[in-house]
């Protein structure tokens, strides 16, 4: 018996039995083309099954061709797609694994191309998302938009599908749309209260089951809560999930909030595992057919409590999923820290939303090649890597698995580099997981690591003389010199690794990410007027704050501020430092600051040129990796790493 006897236990979904309780919920990848299913999609699902998922459900599948949701999502509008869905649903059948598409009609959210109609929605409710109001859809469109869902989960069915989610869910696309409130302000028979607003719905699953009969599986994604006034509630969602189970739905994958309301459906860095887990336990009190939950679960032992406690019947297991395909067996097998942690980054999200196919922060390569199939260096050579942050040991960790022999020297006395700052700020604790799995790969591996050793010149003319060198030095942060008068001046990183304590009246200059986590982690976490809080002012000269940053960790993080009284100002330029005075210009009106007990430098970062020229004294064959090269992110620093050794 395995020790996630629960999680890992099969069950039965309507006339389905599924080896597992592992499911796999929607991840847009934009690998498809025109809608239909490629090479790239297949391999990308085929791993998920391989790596032991018991369940899929696809990407948003549109089922009809004049509204588009994300360029690169796919399509069975017609009969066309149906041979590529066959390739696929083959691909995952082959490790039994089953498969649904989930179903959907964007509406109000379908992506503007040239050329698209006016956008439909159940009322002419607009502000929230579309770009433009869109039009209330006539009774006479819905009658056929209900048959274009039945013919569509037909084609999933020749195509050797098990079934189909249809998406209701999040205040999103058409059927979450009609469901919620915030939008359907209808008063013909599909609007006014409950009943109307779930009919759409309700006829949509009519038609599947007419058309495919009673051994296919449908399964609908619905908002157990959308946390928001005016909303759909928690008491809504009981009475829907008891109609869906009337209407003959096979499972209920519960999940929670809007797109609309940021960091409220998709879980933000931070967010506890399991954030949608008390609404599906509720529903799952009132319906006797499976409940699945979702939302930021990331850890076997927690999803196999989450069923062992009644909290649910089946877990949604996505980022993760997507973040290390190998993450069932890798659970059944007893080799959990082996398991590529998901950090909650959502870059994988963010990148999507630009256009880009899907990514992982942690995970460099979701292709057939990557870290675990890696070819060996047809010559084998002397690496050394001087810097232990995330890019070094990516580097020196694929080096060794190609066959070189390997060193990687760290200054500090420890591994992580910049993470080990990154990793304290509130809600970015994760990162600490992160540290932990790159180390343990390297000891697996066997890479000599040297800590506390800084490499110099001579060592590079002696001792390494003929080794080649990837400098993952890292970055420093920015200092304007004539700012560091002040009383009390340090920068960000000071204050994360510890090294300053800053006073009670806190100046931050600089409003990027590390600027906002820092006033963030210096502020009071109760914003309750105390005598011994601190009193922080946020200073940036740009139009806005974190204006390179997007997504529900950016949302949240900046609602935190608000919360805790953080004086945020921006188009604030700092002019002048003195001993005891910051003066900065806002509007062409100058201000001065005098009464402040600490400076805060964040204003970015620089790559140190002092590495590149003593690389090039030694005549050695080098690169330059990670910030050392240009000042990225976690995620630029480790794809780079990966690249790079790949080819050395």
């Amino acid at each position: 018996m395995n020790s996630y006897e629960h999680l890992l236990s099969p069950i039965k979904i309507g006339e389905t039995m599924v080896k597992n309780r592992v499911f796999m919920p929607p991840i847009s990848t934009n690998l498809a083309k025109d809608g239909y299913v490629t090479d790239e999609l297949v391999e990308h699902y085929a791993a998920r099954a391989k790596g032991g998922v018991g369940l899929i459900v696809t990407e948003v599948t549109t089922v009809e061709p004049t509204y588009v949701y994300l360029p690169g999502d796919m399509s069975i509008a017609d009969d066309s797609f149906i041979p590529g869905w066959k390739k696929l649903t083959d691909a995952v059948h082959q490790y039994g694994s089953k498969i649904l598409p989930q179903l959907f009609h964007p509406a109000y959210m379908a992506f503007p191309i040239p050329g698209t109609p006016q956008l439909i929605a159940p009322s002419n409710v607009g502000p929230y998302y579309a770009k433009e109001a869109p039009r209330a859809v006539t009774v006479d469109e819905l009658k056929i938009i209900i048959q274009q869902f039945g013919q569509a989960a037909y084609r999933v069915k020749q195509a050797g599908g098990d079934g189909v989610e249809i998406h209701a869910a999040h205040a999103h696309g058409l059927l979450g749309g009609f469901l919620s409130p915030l939008y359907n302000k209808r008063t013909d028979a599909y609007g006014g209260d409950i009943h109307g607003r779930l009919r759409l719905t309700l006829e949509v699953i009519e038609e599947v089951r007419k058309t495919c009969g009673k051994d296919f599986i449908i399964d609908v994604r619905i908002s157990g809560d959308e946390y928001t006034d005016g909303g759909q509630n928690l008491n809504d969602a009981i009475y829907v999930a008891k109609q869906l189970e009337k209407a003959g739905v096979d499972f209920l994958h519960v999940s929670g909030g809007t797109t609309i309301m940021r960091g409220s459906s998709i879980p933000a860095p931070g967010t506890p595992m399991g954030s949608h887990s008390r609404v599906g336990e509720e529903i799952k009190k009132h319906v006797s057919i499976p409940v699945a939950t979702v939302g930021r679960i990331t850890e076997p032992w927690f999803a196999d409590e989450m069923i062992a406690n009644g909290k649910a019947d089946i877990c949604m297991i996505g980022r993760a999923n997507l973040c290390d395909s190998e993450f069932v067996h890798k659970a059944e097998e007893g080799r959990e820290d082996e398991i590529r942690p998901c950090i909650g980054c959502l870059r994988c999200l963010n990148g999507i939303m630009f256009g880009k196919r899907v990514a992982c922060t942690v995970n460099p390569s979701l292709e057939l090649e990557n870290e675990d199939t890696i070819l060996q260096a047809e010559t084998k050579k002397k690496v050394l890597v001087i810097g232990g942050g995330p890019a070094g040991m990516e580097a020196a960790f694929v080096a060794k698995k190609r066959g070189h022999d390997v060193v990687l020297c760290e200054k500090e006395d420890t591994l992580g580099g910049q993470v080990k700052r990154a990793a304290v700020p509130i809600a970015k604790q994760e990162l600490t997981k992160l540290i932990q799995y790159m180390e343990r790969k390297l000891n697996r591996e066997g890479v000599q690591i040297r800590l506390n050793c800084e490499v110099t010149e001579k060592m590079l003319k002696t001792e390494f003389s003929d080794y080649e060198v990837i400098a993952s030095t890292g970055a420093e942060p920015l200092v304007i010199n004539s700012f560091t008068k002040f009383k009390q001046c340090v920068t960000a990183d000071d204050v994360l690794a510890g090294k300053a304590f800053p006073g009670r009246k806190v100046v931050v200059i600089g409003g990027g990410s590390v600027g906002c986590e820092t006033a963030d982690y210096l502020a009071p976490l109760v914003n309750d007027l105390f005598p011994r809080n601190r009193e922080i002012i946020l200073l940036e000269m740009a139009d806005g704050i974190m204006l390179q940053e997007s997504g529900p960790g950016r949302s949240l993080l900046a609602q935190r501020m608000m919360k805790k009284g953080v004086q945020i100002f921006c188009k604030a330029k700092v002019e002048n430092v003195e001993t005891d005075k910051i003066y900065y210009t806002q509007n062409n009106i100058q201000h001065c600051i005098d009464d402040a007990d600490t400076l805060v430098l964040a204003m970015g970062y620089r790559s140190n040129p002092k590495v590149e020229e003593v690389l090039k004294e030694s005549g050695l064959t080098y690169h330059l990796l990670g910030d050392a090269q240009q000042v990225g992110n976690i995620k630029d620093a480790i794809t780079q790493a990966y690249q790079l050794a790949k080819e050395i």
